[in-house]
C-alpha cells in the first residue's frame, strides 16, 4: 500500500479544489471519487433507470468503465472512454448524485475500485467517507469544513465560472438538503473520523489551507519512513538485559532525587502474576506517569505508546530497549494488536492506558475497549492503577495498584462488544477510585 492521503468534507468545503492543487504540489495522484459517483449517476441518467430497479443498478457498474487521467495538466473524467468532465458537474448529475451515492451496492463498488486504485501508489482521495470507510487507516486524515453559507457561495462562483445557471438561494438550499441527506445515510454517512486532523476554512484563504496541509503531509511522510525502525522488534538478548538492568537504575535513581514516590498495593500485582501475565492499566496524567511504572516494578513492564514517539532517535532506542509496542491509535492496528496478544500469552506484563491520550478523564472522552478486548479474549487479570500527585519537583507521587479484576465474566459469546464496554467501566470506576488516595 503506498502513501495514502484522505480528505473528507461536506460539499462546497473546497476539499476537492485543495485536494487537486495539493496533488500537483506533493507529487500525489489524486483520485476524486465524486467524479466517479458522478459517473455512474450520469450512465443512470442516460440509460434512464429507476433507482429502485437494483438489478439494472447492478447491471451499469459491472460493465462500468470508469478513467481519471491528466492531459496537459487537467484532470479528465471518462465514462466508458467519453470525456464526461463538464457534463458530470451539471445541474441534472447534480440533482441525483446524493440518492446514487447512498445506494449500497453502489458505494461497495466504487469503494473496490478505489481501494484498488490506491495498492501501488502514493495517493491523495477526497470525498464524504474516504477516511471512515474507504480508507479508515489511511497515513493522514485532513476533514474540510465551513459555515453552509460560505460553501454555498464558492459553489455559487464555481458554477458561475463554468456557465451553469443557478441562483445563490437555489444553490443554499441544494447544500442545506445535501448536508442534510449526507450525514444520516445509512450507508458511508458523512462525519468526523476520530484521528481526522479537523480544520475550518470559512475564514482562511485557499492557500492558506494548502500551505496548513502541506506541512501534515511532509511530516506524516517522514513518519512513514521511519515505520520499518518503529516497528522493528529486536531480540530481548543478554547484552540488552544488561544495558536495560543499567539504565532502568539509573533512571529510578533520578526519579526518587526528583520526586517522592509512593507505591501501595504493590501486593496485588503478585496475585495477579501467580498464573503468568496480566495487564496494567493506569490513569495518564503526563508523559512521566508511564515511566514510573517501568522503573519502580520488579518485574519487565511492556507498555503500549502512540508509534509517533518513534519518530525521535532518542525516544526509539528507549522503546526498543524496554520492549515498548506502538500503536497507531484511532486505527484498526492489527500488527499492535498481534504484539499484545503474543505478550500476554507467553505471560508477560502488559500496560495500556485506557484513557487513550492524558488527561483523557478531565477531557470526559470515551475510553478505549483495547485492555478489556485482550483481558476477554487471552483470559488475564487486570489490575487497574491510579497516578496521582502534582508532579511539581521534589512532591510527592501515588502509585496506587488495586486488586485483579477478573475477565472471564464477560467472556459472553454472541455479545463481545456490549461486554466489553462494561469491562472497561469496571476498570475505569477503579481507576478513579485508585487515584483518590491523597485526596
Amino acid at each position: 500500500m503506498g502513501f495514502i492521503v484522505a480528505i473528507d468534507g461536506p460539499a462546497g468545503s473546497g476539499k476537492g479544489t485543495i485536494t487537486s492543487k495539493l496533488s500537483k504540489k506533493m507529487n500525489l495522484n489524486n483520485i476524486d471519487t465524486g467524479a466517479m459517483y458522478r459517473c455512474v449517476t450520469l450512465e443512470i441518467i442516460r440509460n434512464n433507470i429507476d433507482l429502485d430497479d437494483l438489478e439494472k443498478v447492478k447491471e451499469i457498474l459491472d460493465n462500468i468503465n470508469i478513467e481519471l487521467i491528466k492531459e496537459n495538466g487537467k484532470q479528465i473524467v471518462k465514462l466508458n472512454g467519453e470525456d464526461v468532465s463538464r457534463e458530470i458537474r451539471e445541474n441534472p448529475v447534480n440533482n441525483l448524485v446524493a440518492k446514487v451515492s447512498a445506494i449500497k451496492e453502489i458505494r461497495t463498488k466504487m469503494v473496490e475500485m478505489q481501494r484498488n486504485m490506491a495498492v501501488s501508489q502514493d495517493i491523495i482521495m477526497e470525498g464524504r467517507d474516504i477516511t471512515t470507510v474507504v480508507f479508515p487507516n489511511a497515513d493522514l486524515k485532513i476533514y474540510i469544513d465551513a459555515d453552509v453559507e460560505e460553501r454555498a457561495k464558492r459553489r455559487y462562483l464555481q458554477n458561475k465560472s463554468k456557465n451553469i445557471e443557478c441562483t445563490y438561494e437555489e444553490v443554499l438550499e441544494d447544500m442545506k438538503q445535501r448536508d442534510e441527506i449526507d450525514k444520516n445515510r445509512e450507508v458511508g454517512a458523512l462525519k468526523l473520523a476520530n484521528d481526522a486532523i479537523y480544520i475550518d476554512t470559512t475564514n482562511f484563504t485557499e492557500e492558506e489551507v494548502i500551505k496548513k496541509i502541506q506541512k501534515l503531509i511532509k511530516k506524516e511522510k517522514k513518519l512513514k519512513k521511519l515505520e520499518p525502525k518503529i516497528y522493528a522488534e529486536r531480540p530481548d538478548n543478554r547484552r540488552k538485559r544488561i544495558v536495560r538492568s543499567i539504565v532502568k537504575g539509573s533512571l529510578k535513581g533520578l526519579y526518587k532525587f526528583f520526586y517522592r514516590v509512593e507505591i501501595i498495593g504493590e501486593e496485588n500485582k503478585q496475585k495477579a502474576g501467580e498464573n503468568g501475565g496480566y495487564i496494567l492499566c493506569p490513569n495518564h496524567i503526563n508523559f512521566i506517569d508511564a515511566v514510573a511504572v517501568v522503573l519502580f516494578s520488579k518485574e519487565k513492564v511492556r507498555f503500549i505508546a502512540k508509534h509517533d514517539l518513534g519518530r525521535i532517535g532518542i525516544l526509539r532506542w528507549f522503546e526498543h530497549l524496554f520492549d515498548v509496542i506502538p500503536i497507531k491509535r484511532n486505527t484498526q492496528d492489527l500488527e499492535a494488536m498481534k504484539r499484545c496478544l503474543k505478550a500476554l500469552k507467553n505471560n508477560e506484563v502488559l500496560a495500556i492506558f485506557p484513557e487513550g491520550t492524558r488527561h483523557g478523564m478531565e477531557k470526559n472522552g470515551k475510553a478505549k475497549n483495547g485492555a478489556a478486548f485482550m483481558a476477554i479474549r487471552t483470559g488475564k487479570p487486570v489490575v487497574p492503577v491510579g497516578i496521582s500527585g502534582s508532579f511539581k519537583l521534589f512532591s510527592k507521587v501515588y502509585i496506587n495498584y488495586g486488586e485483579p479484576i477478573d475477565m472471564s465474566k464477560y467472556k459472553i459469546k454472541g455479545k463481545e462488544k456490549e461486554y466489553q464496554e462494561q469491562a472497561t467501566k469496571e476498570i475505569m470506576d477503579n481507576i478513579v477510585m485508585l487515584t483518590n488516595i491523597n485526596k
